[in-house]
């Protein structure tokens, strides 16, 4: 847990630097790659997927450590040549990952919330799950602990072979001689399209090789411009309700289908598919034509943007504040830290739907912050490094609420939009 937290508080800074740079270069080419919302609730979905994995919110059924040590064959020394071996060996594994979470309904509860945005561009790499609470691809790793790749290797590799995921979400690049090779921006475009031509192809994590050897593979074309998103509209900027939203239509279909064998099939049939009875009973919409999508978007003032951006940063500082404190309290303490930033999250990203729920989650991040601080002290030692810190964060509470409650109020009469 400390280890990874170490990490992302490096890595964070890095991505959102690369971020804005993506940023300035677009709008000094005069090409719109951003939109305000789009991007925080891309930059807040990266929150949630932090604050998940560095407290370990997740159950691996079969650690691989445990495979390595019950299923190896051979003890191989850590040389260079078996790191790449090992870097190639989870690409491929990660390739099927990836395929069999397009392929199948409940495994793409697992993955929607990467496509669900309706833009293409680095933040929304950064749209990770929180939903994914159980390791279900651990047979994936199979062949790698049977020749005994240590359990070490893979500590240091699979980080790595994450991070090297993250450039080519970007329409501002374009390759040639590598895209024989890797994954390029081209490539992963048409992968997060969903035009026709381009649904469910190109699967590849950082080496295309697969797609093109297994029969996944789509070259994007110059008359099909992608257009990027879900089929079914996510129509929330909160990333919490998009993580769980395909899973809710699976729970309810299952519920109240009238066919017992579709109660079973519902979760393991094709993506996509419902029974016949719930399709006509509760029918849900979803684009039928690329070029007809209407984008989601909300009204909101310039100072409501600048609030919203202003909680995402304050929240980030938070949060890379708590990695740093992991160490100095108990693990009580830090997930009611994490809980206390989740709630935050919510409630900054329900008022950017214009949603009554923000109200009720500001209030009850309020009373957590306070119940903490009252159980402490201080703000977890904030005093000791920043002078009347802890009143800084009482005041942050005050004036975050007052927003809210002016915001939503102010917006009462406005309906989330639909653009082109």
């Amino acid at each position: 847990m400390q280890t990874y937290a170490e990490v992302l508080t490096y890595a964070i800074p890095f991505f959102m630097v690369l971020i804005l740079i993506e940023f300035g270069i677009s709008r000094t080419i005069g090409v719109s790659v951003v939109r305000s919302f789009d991007t925080v609730s891309s930059l807040s979905s990266g929150l949630t997927n932090s604050l998940k994995e560095v407290l370990g919110l997740a159950v691996v059924i079969i650690s691989y450590g445990w495979m390595a040590e019950h299923l190896s064959l051979f003890q191989i020394e850590s040389k260079v040549w078996l790191y790449v071996l090992t870097f190639i060996g989870l690409d491929f594994a990660g390739y099927w990952a990836h395929r069999f979470e397009h392929k199948i309904n409940i495994l793409w509860n697992r993955h929607i919330i990467h496509h669900s945005s309706e833009e293409f561009n680095l933040a929304c790499a950064l749209r990770q799950n929180v939903s994914a609470v159980f390791g279900v691809f651990f047979f994936l790793l199979i062949p790698l602990a049977i020749i005994g790749v240590p359990a070490e290797v893979i500590a240091v590799v699979a980080p790595l072979h994450l991070f090297a995921q993250f450039w080519y979400h970007t329409r501002l690049i374009d390759m040639s001689v590598l895209e024989f090779i890797i994954v390029t921006p081209s490539h992963h475009r048409v992968h997060h399209a969903i035009n026709d031509i381009y649904m469910d192809r190109n699967f590849g994590q950082v080496f295309i090789l697969w797609d093109k050897w297994f029969g996944s593979f789509q070259e994007e074309l110059k008359e099909e411009v992608p257009v990027y998103g879900v089929k079914r509209q996510a129509n929330t900027w909160n990333p919490f309700l998009i993580n769980f939203q395909h899973l809710w239509i699976l729970m309810k279909d299952a519920w109240n289908t009238k066919s017992w064998s579709d109660k079973l099939k519902v979760f393991i049939k094709p993506t996509g598919w419902r029974p016949a009875d719930r399709e006509i009973a509760d029918p849900i919409p979803y684009t039928e034509i690329a070029e007809d999508q209407v984008k989601y978007e909300t009204e909101g003032t310039l100072l409501m943007h600048i609030w919203i951006w202003i909680q995402m940063v304050i929240t980030l500082v938070l949060m890379l504040y708590m990695f740093q404190s992991i160490s100095d309290f108990s693990f009580l303490f830090i997930a009611l830290y994490g809980i206390f930033l989740a709630i935050s999250i919510f409630s900054y990203t329900s008022l950017m739907d214009q949603s009554k729920l923000s109200i009720p989650f500001e209030i009850f991040k309020i009373i957590l912050g306070l119940g903490l601080i009252n159980q402490l002290g201080d703000w977890y030692g904030i005093d000791e490094i920043i002078p009347f810190g802890t009143a800084l964060i009482v005041i942050y509470f005050i004036i975050s609420l007052s927003f809210h409650i002016y915001f939503l109020n102010e917006n009462k009469e406005l309906e989330p939009n639909l653009v082109n």
